[in-house]
């Protein structure tokens, strides 16, 4: 059997390694159109950042070793051109120009992605200046323009992964940054109370944001000057486009595959395109989101790895099937780190999906136990209980919560089993109650009626008809509370409920939600009638507010991205006393 691979790092790498483990006598050619193998794209801005400090630490594998290790042919700067299916033969283009037919009985397709670039005008005229971060030449030429030309201002058009990872990295390299995004978050897929964490610790970071904005046009000079849409204008020295990528489908597309709705090549579950004896594999093919049923692209080195792994299975006689990708996701921001799996509610919103949604902000372990810092964790789930996705932001044990969360959403499951799920408890890494346990817990409550929760952006809309409770206690009212809102403190409560208007809506709130749901049961079992709790409490909306107001001023203690313990009661979630 022969096998050509078009394309290695993540996916092509994967399903060549895979063939050879399970086919000895295989013939395996991988041609990649590079100088590289096999890297890790994933670790391209921290090189630029001096985090990873050799360069060689990037390339994962080398022509050599796979050549060595698994008597595998691989064939650099060498670019397939066309498919002959008919023939069962490729065209390859050498980089000197000449060209030759390969033969092959299969045939694995893993061309990979490339990085957006529109036509912005005065674009060419400094195109020395502009770079994007795509492999290992990509960063070559960043780090060598900055040991060369030690620019002072950069600016980076495109707030997605790579975009935020970039100026972070060139914020860590003694440049200043500013950062222009056309949306009005970074990070597209968090809702926007949750991105607005991340605006904070941007901008505390010293990353000035232009959210909102767009690039019209670039003006040669030292420095380049950068239009915006705006009429404002950035001075930039180095400038990065960080726009996104578009899965590279030519190939496949001139040899007549078929292509999907979201420009990407369409596989089934055993990753064969339109002709069966040619897979496909990576940031190029469309998958399906478990959750929606949609079909979507994923360009993540994880599903890539996998899928490279289930079609040299099924090349080999396995019946291996990719049950698609949720987008499981993480990024690291300074001290921060976001993670989302699964729908958000844009996108639940435009699928007409109905939902529910619940944010909570427990410690990431025992309050008890030093070092403990506040997450955010927001969950959506459907009337039924199925969850629909997660978002996590927070400093510590971020990637160990949306895991949890995409595990049960990979199983289908609920947000009963999340508020069940058993996890491996001891002070310094969790709580008894897991954060995930909480979320689950508070999703429990939506469901069973036993609060009804409201968004910051709901209650803002009726705040002027409403009763805003804040039943925090005087110092953390002092230290900020939402405009126009009354203090009762949860324990006087009780005996104040003559205070309170029965004929009117009640918004109840304290600093992250779990005083305030006490007080909701309290007032509904006192005939109070028209009870919400906010969603998220205090450190949810302010920090929404501040970032609407384009603010940085330092968070209030113990919020998100504080390093001090703050000031909350001992009956906030994730800090109720436990037993050992």
């Amino acid at each position: 059997m022969k096998v050509l691979i078009v394309g290695g790092v993540a996916g092509g790498a994967s399903a060549a390694a895979r063939l050879r483990r399970l086919n000895e006598d295989a013939q395996i050619i991988i041609f990649e159109q590079g100088p590289y193998i096999s890297y890790a794209n994933c670790g391209l801005p921290y090189y630029i950042g001096g985090i990873i400090t050799k360069r060689n630490r990037l390339l994962v594998q080398t022509a050599e070793n796979f050549r060595e290790r698994f008597k595998i042919d691989v064939r650099l700067n060498s670019e397939v051109v066309q498919i002959l299916r008919k023939e069962k033969q490729v065209l390859v283009r050498e980089q000197d120009g000449s060209t030759y037919y390969e033969s092959y009985d299969k045939l694995i397709l893993s061309p990979g992605a490339e990085p957006v670039i529109p036509k912005i005008p005065g674009l060419e005229e400094v195109r020395e200046r502009v770079f994007t971060l795509r492999n290992v030449p990509d960063t070559d030429a960043i780090v060598q323009y900055i040991q060369t030309k030690n620019p002072n201002k950069a600016v980076v058009v495109g707030a997605g992964f790579i975009g935020l990872e970039l100026a972070e990295n060139l914020k860590v390299r003694g440049l200043d940054v500013a950062l222009v995004e056309m949306r009005p978050q970074v990070m597209d897929p968090l809702d926007p109370e949750m991105a607005a964490f991340l605006h904070h610790e941007l901008r505390q970071n010293g990353v000035q944001l232009y959210l909102g904005e767009k690039v019209t046009g670039f003006v040669p000079g030292k420095p380049v000057k950068v239009q915006l849409a705006s009429g404002k204008e950035l001075d930039a020295d180095f400038i990065a486009l960080a726009l996104g990528v578009r899965p590279r489908i030519q190939l496949a597309q001139e040899a007549g595959l078929e292509i999907g709705k979201r420009g990407g090549i369409v596989t089934n579950s055993n990753l064969q395109t339109s002709d069966p004896d040619i897979y496909a594999v990576g940031d190029a093919i469309e998958v399906t989101n478990p959750i929606s049923g949609e079909q979507v692209i994923v360009p993540l080195a994880g599903p890539a790895n996998k899928q490279g792994r289930i079609a040299a299975d099924h090349i080999c006689g396995r019946n291996s099937e990719y049950r698609g990708s949720m987008g499981n996701n993480i990024i690291k921001l300074f001290d921060l780190a976001a993670a989302s799996v699964g729908s958000n509610e844009k996108s639940l919103k435009a699928q007409g999906t109905p939902y529910h949604s619940a944010i909570v902000h427990p410690l990431s372990h025992a309050g008890y136990y030093p070092g403990g810092k506040q997450l955010a964790i927001k969950l959506l789930f459907s009337p039924a209980g199925k969850v629909l996705g997660g978002q996590v932001v927070g400093k510590i044990g971020v990637d160990k919560r949306i895991d949890l969360i995409a595990t049960v959403m990979h199983f289908g499951g609920t947000v009963w089993d999340l508020a069940q799920l058993e996890h491996a408890y001891a002070p310094p890494f969790s709580s008894a109650k897991d954060p995930v346990n909480i979320a689950g817990f508070v999703a429990e409550n939506v469901l069973a009626g036993d609060v009804e929760l409201i968004t910051w952006e709901e209650a803002n809309s009726i705040a002027k008809e409403s009763v805003i409770l804040d039943v925090r206690e005087p110092k953390e009212y002092e230290a900020g509370h939402i405009p126009g809102s009354i203090l009762i403190p949860l324990n006087s409560l009780r005996d104040r409920l003559g205070e309170l208007p029965r004929d009117k809506q009640i918004i109840v709130y304290c600093r992250v939600g779990h005083r305030a749901y006490v007080a909701a049961k309290i007032l509904k079992q006192h005939g109070f009638q028209k009870v919400k709790s906010l969603s998220g409490g205090y450190i949810t909306y302010s920090t929404v507010m501040a970032d609407l107001q384009h603010q940085s001023p330092p968070p209030p203690a113990g919020t998100i991205g504080s390093n001090e313990p703050g000031t909350a009661s001992k009956l906030e979630e994730g800090q109720v006393p436990e037993n050992n």
